[in-house]
């Protein structure tokens, strides 16, 4: 568990931390693990506060995730287009497309959800937070 604090807001977001005390990490385990790269902490293993302020509060994610795919899904179609003509086939495009989107939902799960938790939700950055160098247990898991 890195306990390095992030600088800066943006870096929480980067780095994936937790915007209150910008230590601890979100997700469980690393991006690439398949069948757990959505799993998250319940609460942030440094200080504690819960990732999941309300009911459904990740649901705004899906809005944030849908903008990054349509942004992976038009550059992907303009960089082919303009890498190998306009003369290609129709369906190397769409099958170019679909790879694309399909490797690319790890990472845009995680930050739309580290968007969500970072810029929208109510926790803000508490730099008079004093961690005392143990980290919390939290058995629970969100995903």
């Amino acid at each position: 568990m890195c306990t390095k604090k992030a600088s800066s807001s943006f870096d929480a977001f980067r780095q994936m931390k937790c915007p209150h005390c910008r230590r601890g990490k979100m997700f469980t385990h690393p991006f690439y693990h398949p069948g757990k790269f959505q799993e998250m902490h319940a609460h942030c293993p440094v200080c504690g506060i819960n990732f999941e302020p309300e009911t459904g509060f990740y649901w705004g994610a899906m809005y944030i995730s849908y903008a990054i795919t349509v942004a992976i899904s038009v550059s992907v179609g303009v960089a082919i287009r303009v890498l190998f003509g306009p003369g290609l086939n129709i369906n190397i495009y769409i099958a170019s497309i679909i790879a694309m989107i399909l490797l690319s939902v790890p990472v845009s799960f995680r930050v739309s959800r580290a968007i969500m938790l970072s810029f929208i939700s109510p926790y803000k950055y508490d730099p008079d937070f004093e961690w005392d160098g143990k980290l919390k247990e939290d058995d629970e898991v969100i995903g």
